[in-house]
């Protein structure tokens, strides 16, 4: 919570500075009303002078006025702020987030770094807003109606302090339980938010095999034990609601009691009553302020915790500095590396190769032998556990990510296309020539089905293009990977729902187009990797084979 306040806070004081002078002086107008009152109905009025009500009935309304006009204006400045901070932070969150290793994804998860990013933050935005409407206002009208009565009614006003201290220790009390059952429930979201996101994104899947009762069911426990958390966290912070109303009624009622015996006996005035009454009605509305304060920091603190993980995140693929380069004819070397994902048991385990310029590796070999997880070592997804891995005889850990990343074309298994045209998703922001769109597409096979469209590369796709079909996005997806010309193709099982006229037309063309690409191809297929220069045969993380086809089918 400390970090954010003062990392995204920090620029906007003055504003708030402003702002909270600004309510302030609105807060000292709603004081001054009911004191003007008493003045008015006590000592004005019996001199029946009618200049000197008007006077002070005049003096009513521009306190009312300037109330209402600093009021609105400071709303609208912490508004302002919040909205800003929120700002700020969001796109310092996202950034971060689009940062973070695949381990710490892996750890964070998808749908509780999206939770954290909508909800959290939005309740961040609520906090501090809250706190700079509230903030200044609540405790003012609190401390300044209990002088003012000490001032008008000494005796009447011991009845009201003497409630302070019980609901002081209240609202701190509930407050350090809430905080716990608002982390609670931010994580009971995370999982709503991964139920959700399965269900949409295999919508397909589920009304094929008639699974939407099944995974309705799945979905209302998910949200019964949101419901369950979010009433326990309720119940909990609305508890002192009845328990302040209870004890500020009762005193009150005493209030009432002793006013009227004083008031009989001569000793108190009409007016002060009044006045008096005015103000226990302010301090109780500025109680419940203060506790919907409390309630709000109690979510906002959770929230802050959780976004606070992220941003401190420590980056675990940092850069290595005072690196010295291998003089090594070989181009992408894997020097005995071993990985696992879980750190408990192997995914790969010492992995040699060598790779020339312009030269072709298919990798082969059952499903979770770890054919992606080598594509993933080599991007710089994950660091080994150990070995080594190098290109062009750098160690990747000394690259910089701008320059490591920039060296590849990739098309990962399962892949995705954003709801733009065609063109937009083969260029990807790289603002390429059309030339090297239209070349990109005809090297990719997709040329052909992409003139049949109306609107040629300006066809605009869905939300992961489910207007093409399978082969279609495979081969704007290798379009993609294929357009800057890359140093290093990697195609991880990108061939898969392309026949095989198709297949061996691409192969052709990569090999006569992108001779100095060094290529790794993961595929299922022995036909798309018979003829790399390498082909390595995986089998649950070991290499048990490692040559040419031919070599491979003699062995």
């Amino acid at each position: 919570m400390k970090q954010i306040f003062s990392q995204y806070l920090r620029p906007y004081i003055p504003r708030m500075t402003i702002g909270l002078i600004i309510k302030f002086i609105g807060t000292i107008m709603d004081l001054l009303l009911p004191w003007i009152l008493s003045y008015l109905i006590d000592d004005v009025v019996p001199k029946g002078s009618m200049p000197l009500i008007l006077w002070w009935g005049f003096a009513m309304m521009i306190c009312a006025a300037v109330a209402l006009i600093t009021n609105i204006l400071a709303n609208r400045m912490a508004s302002r702020v919040a909205q800003l901070t929120t700002k700020s932070l969001r796109h310092d969150l996202f950034t971060k987030i689009s940062n973070l290793s695949c381990r710490q994804v892996d750890r964070f998860t998808v749908p509780s770094l999206e939770s954290r990013l909508t909800t959290d933050t939005y309740n961040l935005h609520q906090m501090i807003g809250m706190m700079q409407r509230l903030g200044i206002r609540a405790p003012i009208l609190l401390l300044g109606g209990v002088c003012i009565t000490l001032a008008l009614e000494p005796a009447l006003a011991l009845v009201l302090i003497a409630t302070m201290p019980l609901l002081g220790g209240l609202i701190f009390y509930i407050s350090r339980k809430g905080i716990p059952l608002y982390t609670s429930l931010q994580e009971g979201i995370d999982i709503m938010v991964r139920t959700v996101r399965e269900n949409v994104t295999g919508i397909r899947v589920i009304k094929a095999l008639s699974k939407s009762e099944y995974e309705c069911n799945r979905f209302s426990r998910v949200n019964e034990d949101v419901v369950r958390r979010e009433k326990k966290a309720g119940i909990t912070m609305a508890l002192t609601n009845p328990i302040m109303n209870l004890m500020l009624n009762v005193g009150l009622t005493l209030v009432i009691i002793v006013g009227a015996f004083r008031v009989n006996e001569g000793l108190t005035q009409p007016g002060k009553i009044l006045a008096f009454l005015t103000y226990f009605t302010i301090i109780l509305n500025a109680l419940m302020s203060i506790n919907r304060m409390f309630m709000m920091y109690s979510k906002g603190s959770a929230s802050a915790k959780r976004i606070t993980e992220v941003l401190n995140a420590e980056d675990n693929l940092s850069i290595q500095q005072g690196f010295s380069k291998k003089q090594e004819n070989d181009y992408i070397v894997f020097d005995h590396v071993s990985f696992s994902y879980q750190k408990v048991e192997d995914n790969l385990t010492d992995i040699s190769f060598t790779l020339k310029k312009g030269e072709t590796l298919g990798i082969i070999g059952a499903t979770g032998s770890g054919k992606s997880t080598i594509a993933n070592l080599l991007m710089r997804l994950y660091d080994p556990d150990s070995g080594e891995i190098r290109i062009g005889g750098r160690n990747i850990k000394t690259i910089p990510f701008d320059e490591l990343h920039q060296m590849f074309g990739v098309v990962f298994q399962g892949d995705i296309l954003f709801g733009d045209t065609i063109k937009e998703n083969i260029d990807f922001g790289r603002r390429l020539s059309l030339n090297q769109i239209s070349d990109a597409a005809k090297y990719a096979q997709a040329q052909e089905f992409i003139d049949s469209l109306n609107e040629g590369l300006d066809y605009r796709l869905t939300a992961k293009a489910t207007n093409l079909s399978g082969g279609q996005k495979q081969r704007v997806l290798i379009a993609r990977a294929l357009a800057a010309h890359p140093d290093i193709l990697i195609l991880d099982d990108s061939s898969s729902a392309l026949d095989y006229r198709t297949d061996a037309k691409l192969r052709s063309a990569l090999r006569e187009k992108f001779k100095d690409t060094t290529t790794i191809v993961v595929a299922q297929r022995i036909s798309s990797v018979m003829q790399a220069n390498h082909i390595l045969v995986l089998d649950e993380g070991c290499v048990v084979g490692y040559g040419t086809h031919e070599e491979l089918m003699e062995n």
